[in-house]
């Protein structure tokens, strides 16, 4: 198969298992403990059903969103995926400059392998930085201070790892950072000519932003070690607040799956919350993000953005998403799938793919706008109800199952969303 014979992201996946080391393509696949949070980040798409309109004029469809003050042509944020570099050389300013390309947002990963300034001066301006609270608070201010003087429009504050997650697919490929190869594997990546190819030409690996020129270069590190070494499992509300502080422009907080702590951060300053999971590469047993989704929205109210990320594989799964509430989507592994098949040219066919399979979508459902999505697109039955069910009392229900939710819960006070996620 070849990159032109792609039909959907399904496809490039295919072609990213096929050119990708075993234990490279298990580290971009993969998730936690026996990956049931991540098979139902996809499975959870699957059992949405749509209610579609007849006889609308379809004609002329839009896809476009305004988020922040910027226009995006699809509600599409390429989201940040760490060591990207080990995919394709340089892959994180292949995934900014294919999102740039295509008109959709970019955020960098702190574990990037390209720095702020590099993915800048390179790549795109005016992107989002994605950051984890370091052990070292002068390191964590030092990331904010560069991602300001670099222009990142936008902060995003991720908080679903205090640990790495037990990722077994790579304790059993021996994934380490940068890959090794041995007696183990050494017949696997003999078999991957071109991406080895490609390897030995690329810049020597680093954590671009992370690294110290001052220290000594480090060894082999697994990613669980890599992430116990910097990564701070004390953060909590407080140092919301202080990065609330310390960061002038927007600031989303990432890996919310409670409506009580969508609300915190609300309250705290936040100005969007992303529903994640990690990409069920962290507790395996949470909610998929869709499924987390309705009680969040309907929590904040419309006062802030909520973005959703997890299982993003059809331009159907973005439009469900935005149905039930959401402002916009992440897409990661997608955009690491079409990065793996033929780098930049990849990522832009995956964004692609997406944005033709919204705008087939959007024809077919009878709804010309994707900002007139709401809830009445989805055809109100198990398991739509399922996801809503004890969100609201039964008359809120109906308004829900209608699309007119009026948006006026008062965040000041508990609300019945959150004495249910409570209970």
């Amino acid at each position: 198969m070849t990159l032109n014979e792609v039909v959907n992201i399904a496809d490039l996946r295919e072609l990213a298992r096929r050119r990708l080391p075993r234990a490279v393509f298990g580290f971009v696949d993969g998730g936690a403990h026996d990956e049931r949070t991540l098979r139902d980040n996809e499975d959870d798409f699957s059992r949405i059903r749509f209610a579609p309109r007849m006889l609308v004029d379809v004609s002329a469809r839009k896809q476009a969103i305004d988020l922040f003050g910027q226009t995006l042509s699809s509600p599409l944020i390429v989201g940040p995926t760490g060591i990207a570099g080990i995919v394709w050389p340089e892959g994180d300013l292949c995934l900014a400059r294919a999102s740039a390309a295509m008109g959709v947002g970019f955020c960098q990963s702190t574990t990037s392998n390209a720095s702020i300034e590099q993915v800048t001066a390179r790549g795109r301006q005016g992107h989002w930085f994605q950051v984890y609270v370091q052990k070292d608070r002068g390191l964590t201010q030092s990331l904010i201070d560069r991602a300001r003087d670099a222009g990142c429009t936008a902060l995003v504050l991720t908080v679903d790892l205090p640990v790495a997650g037990p990722r077994e697919r790579d304790i059993r490929n021996g994934f380490t950072l940068p890959p090794r190869i041995g007696l183990a594997n050494a017949v696997d990546y003999a078999r991957k000519l071109g991406w080895l190819w490609r390897m030995a030409g690329a810049p020597r690996f680093t954590f671009g932003n992370l690294d110290d020129p001052e220290r000594p270069r480090q060894g082999l590190v697994t990613l669980a070690e890599q992430i116990g070494r910097n990564f701070d499992a004390s953060v909590s509300w407080k140092d919301l607040d202080w990065l609330r502080g310390q960061w002038q422009g927007k600031l989303l907080v990432k890996g919310l799956l409670r409506a009580d702590d969508a609300v915190l951060a609300l309250q705290q300053g936040a100005d969007a919350v992303i529903v994640s999971n990690h990409g069920g590469r962290q507790l395996d047993g949470a909610p998929s993000g869709i499924a987390a989704l309705p009680p969040i929205v309907d929590a904040i109210g419309g006062r802030i953005p909520v973005l959703v990320d997890g299982g993003i594989r059809r331009g159907s799964d973005v439009v469900k998403a935005v149905a039930l509430g959401a402002t916009a989507c992440i897409v990661g592994r997608a955009g690491l799938y079409g990065l793996a098949a033929a780098g930049q040219a990849g990522v832009e066919r995956a964004i692609g793919i997406l944005q033709r399979e919204i705008d087939v979508v959007l024809a077919l459902l009878g709804v010309p706008d994707i900002n007139q999505l709401d809830r009445s697109a989805l055809f109100d039955a198990p398991p739509l109800r399922n996801f809503l069910h004890g969100v609201t009392s039964e008359p809120d229900r109906a308004r829900i199952s209608a699309g007119r939710l009026a948006g006026d819960l008062d965040v000041q006070h508990e609300t019945s969303v959150t004495k249910h996620v409570r209970t």
